[in-house]
């Protein structure tokens, strides 16, 4: 529930990029900035074979990747125990990860004792005599329990309930027809049932456990949100008494798995979907165990897989690069790194972020950022349309805005709790990883009804990306995201602005935009804004959903109502920061529109955009280049742009929020 800005290492943040295909194609400024800026770089780009994309932030996550694992490499090589956990365990996890001799002759035996145990249920009395053991063990149930902060009390942890997640990215595969399922799930299918037999299943067994459960997922599917409708953050909060929402199945013993997870059962449990929880008895009971049953196996087998054998993880991506169009699976070695890594996030990030980001960096992007809200607070104070009221408590909500720069004070406590049992102890890495995946569980759990940790960061020092969290009001800007072409201390300031400039206004923009609007000061679910107001901002919105809403792209059409909150946030981000670029003495509004197309280089697959087009919260990244730029009047003195040319937008239609 976080806005990310998203979906060469220099500890000064890099270089800027000087490359032959870097040439912008002049004649077509007018009519396609972002085809002028990266038309050229287009051409001659290649999407790697293990890659559904490549481009900007692409490239620069696969530089970092490259370091790190260079990195990695050449201490592994030392006695691990010689340094200090985490970062041991995180070494003694890519070193177990890449032994595929062994992950090989494994085979499916780690696995064999959870798909016995998922098997040796007959009934709801037999699964609600271990209902406990099972969530805590992280066998999969139709719901699930997870912690989070209060979203009306954001200082205390409260418990949630969510709806089982579906085989197929979003619920709209399934309505209407739609020609993307019949291309899709005959791929899911034989990827199921070809996992199955290596789990030692027959191929007629595999077959039928398959049917069987894709008749489970698809009685899920009618019940639960689609991605546009689980953008909307403020239908997330519905609050009920658990002894009311226990009644939600009269097959599940909901009332026994609380009191045996937690120290208490809690009084109240906030729950996503309350549509799904009213169905719930419809779509497990007795007549549906069985395929319940075998939902569950297949889903355990399908999470196994990138942890078993070659084949087993070959397999188990064969769906998903059919989703996103890359030709091969991730490479063995790489794939151990994404495993360690992604495992001691924090912990890889503490070490990316000391060794490769530098203070003078980080004294300039706070420079950045303190710009960046004085021209948001002016703008606020000076703005038309918001009353006085809700203009003090916007600019409230500004000055108590927290901002985290680089990389965390301190690695997450959790990481430290990831002990790994090496080879020549018998550990293999399904149960290293299940084990870790129990602790993590158990630590969700315990913050229940706990004070929540305001320092704590959601993503990676080394992640080139950027978010604010509303439940804290708080902006986070990694190491990694702060070099070029977001931004370099080589880079001219204008350049600087029209990258992370922009990126920084982008994610202070989430505060106000359609779903942090609704969180006050202290990221409380608190509506701080007149009526009036409220409804002006409304039709505001309307307006930028209408901008984007049905812009043919990539065969199919965007989804404005979808891409709505980071329009928004796009928007008012590249409006504050050209005004940010402006009050520097060294100005220079070409350099600030470039660098802005720049950053949204991208080449993907179809498949890849398709997806996008259905699940993800942001536009496509050539319309973000395109269209944001046409609000601003900037824009066009600096190119000339006249009525006719591709990039002009009449003055009445330009969206103008923040």
């Amino acid at each position: 529930m976080r806005n990310q800005f998203l979906s060469a290492n220099n500890s000064e943040g890099g270089n800027a990029d000087q490359s032959t295909n870097d040439s912008i194609d002049t004649s077509l400024l007018k009519d396609d900035l972002y085809k002028a800026v990266n038309g050229r770089w287009e051409k001659t780009a290649k999407i790697p074979a293990d890659h559904s994309s490549t481009g900007g932030f692409m490239d620069l996550n696969d530089n970092i990747d490259k370091q790190l694992m260079s990195d990695l490499d050449e201490l592994e090589n030392k006695n691990v125990d010689s340094f200090e956990a985490p970062f041991s365990e995180m070494l003694k996890l890519y070193k177990l990860a890449q032994n595929f001799k062994k992950r090989d002759a494994d085979g499916a035996e780690p696995l064999k004792p959870y798909l016995e145990k998922i098997e040796g249920i007959s009934n709801f009395d037999d699964l609600n005599a271990q209902i406990v053991d099972w969530v805590k063990t992280g066998y999969p149930l139709p719901f699930g329990f997870f912690v989070e902060p209060d979203m009306k009390n954001t200082r205390v942890n409260a418990l949630f309930a969510n709806s089982a997640s579906l085989f197929l990215p979003d619920r709209t595969y399934y309505e209407n027809d739609n020609p993307a399922y019949k291309q899709l799930m005959p791929i899911l299918t034989k990827t199921l049932s070809q996992l199955l037999i290596l789990a030692d299943y027959s191929s007629s067994e595999a077959d039928e456990i398959v049917e069987s459960a894709k008749k489970f997922d698809a009685a899920i599917a009618p019940h639960v949100k689609s991605a546009e409708e689980s953008a909307d953050y403020s239908k997330m909060y519905n609050p009920q008494k658990f002894s009311d929402f226990a009644k939600s199945s009269s097959h599940f013993d909901i009332n026994k798995l609380a009191s045996g997870l937690f120290d208490k059962v809690p009084d109240q449990i906030i729950v996503t979907e309350p549509k799904y929880f009213e169905a719930l008895d419809d779509i497990a009971n007795e007549t549906t165990f069985q395929d319940m049953k075998n939902w569950m196996l297949v889903n355990t087998v399908y999470g196994a897989a990138g942890t078993l054998s070659e084949e087993f993880r070959q397999t188990g991506s064969t769906f998903s690069r059919a989703l996103s169009g890359k030709k091969e699976a991730t490479p063995q070695k790489k794939s151990a790194f994404y495993l360690a890594t992604g495992t001691f996030g924090q912990t890889i990030g503490d070490y990316y972020g000391k060794k490769y980001f530098g203070p003078k960096a980080k004294a300039d992007v706070e420079h950045m950022v303190r710009n960046m809200i004085n021209v948001y607070k002016n703008r606020l104070q000076n703005n038309t349309w918001l009353g006085e009221n809700t203009k003090k408590k916007a600019i409230v909500k500004l000055d108590k805005l927290e901002l985290h720069v680089g990389y965390p004070d301190h690695i997450d406590q959790i990481e430290y709790k990831y002990h790994i049992t090496p080879e020549n102890q018998g550990g293999t890495l399904f149960e290293n990883m299940s084990k870790i995946g129990e602790i993590g569980i158990a630590d969700n759990f315990a913050k229940l009804g706990k004070p929540v940790d305001r320092t704590r960061w959601e993503m990676s020092a080394s992640t080139v990306n950027a978010y604010y969290d509303p439940f804290k009001n708080l902006i986070v800007f990694p190491a990694a995201i702060l070099q070029a072409p977001f931004y370099s201390l080589k880079q001219s300031s204008s350049q600087n602005y029209g990258g992370i400039g922009a990126v920084i206004a982008h994610e202070i923009s989430h505060a106000f935009d359609n779903n942090g609007s609704l969180f006050d000061e202290l990221g409380n679910l608190n509506n701080w804004w007149t009526k009036e107001d409220h409804e002006y901002f409304t039709k505001l919105a309307d307006k930028m959903i209408k901008e984007f809403d049905g812009i043919p792209f990539a065969g199919s059409k965007v989804n404005g109502k979808l891409t709505v909150s980071e329009n928004i946030a796009d928007g008012g981000g590249l409006s504050c920061a050209n005004e940010a670029a402006k009050n520097e003495q060294d100005f220079n509004l070409y350099d600030f529109f470039i660098n802005w197309a720049k950053i949204w280089r991208m080449k993907a697959t179809d498949q890849y955009k398709q997806l996008l087009l259905n699940i993800d919260v942001h536009a496509p990244a050539e319309l973000r280049a395109n269209v944001q730029v046409k609000n601003l009047d900037d824009f066009y003195s600096t190119f000339e742009v006249k009525p006719g040319d591709g990039m002009y937008l009449k003055p009445e239609d330009r969206v103008k929020i923040w």
